[in-house]
């Protein structure tokens, strides 16, 4: 397995780039989130899922390790492959889809192009517990607040509310004052429900 690349970036669209490493060019498949990371750079190091089939070997690169565990996540999910959920990875962030996920919003997946309803309840079905289990802040990453997010999430999930709700009302909340402490938090969350 190829765990990573490190070299020049000499050709990069919004799909695909080719890392230059010692002379030998491997084409790697990218998400627009990536894109949109290494955009710019002249240089850098690429994380590496690659796909082995019958009639081609296939690298798909991210420019965090997040957004590698998220594909590898979604690949396992049947009915799910690689350019699906490459697909699922441009239009959004690895911690958007893994709280999307988490907090059972198929409504949210359905959004993305070529993911129905069936498959966006498949998605959720089979990772949902996965991602509860792990949470986010250890098994996809160390996003600022996340803690606090998930601790504040909690707690209202013990008070009785739905989580969906709750996780809705907690973004309000923590959009226009991040730094808030955990009991100002989920007071300002309930009074939003």
């Amino acid at each position: 397995m190829i765990a990573y690349l490190k070299g020049d970036f000499v050709h990069l669209t919004p799909a695909s780039l080719v890392v230059d490493i010692q002379g030998v060019g491997y084409e790697v498949l990218i998400s627009l989130h990536t894109y949109s990371q290494i955009q710019g750079k002249d240089k850098g190091l690429l994380h590496t899922h690659l796909l082995i089939r019958e009639d081609a070997h296939i690298l798909f690169g991210f420019a965090e390790l997040r957004e590698k565990e998220m594909f590898q996540m979604l690949i396992a999910v049947s009915g799910i492959g690689a350019s699906t959920a490459r697909v699922m990875l441009s239009y959004m962030k690895p911690e958007e889809l893994a709280g999307a996920i988490a907090s059972g919003d198929s409504k949210t997946l359905e959004g993305i192009k070529g993911i129905g309803k069936k498959t966006a309840e498949r998605v959720v079905l089979e990772l949902r517990d996965k991602l509860s289990k792990h949470p986010l802040e250890t098994n996809i990453s160390p996003v600022k607040n996340n803690s606090l997010r998930h601790d504040a999430l909690n707690a209202l999930a013990a008070l009785g509310i739905n989580r969906p709700a709750a996780e809705q009302a907690l973004q309000k909340v923590m959009a226009g004052e991040p730094e808030l402490p955990l009991e100002d938090l989920i007071k300002k969350v309930l009074r939003i429900l």
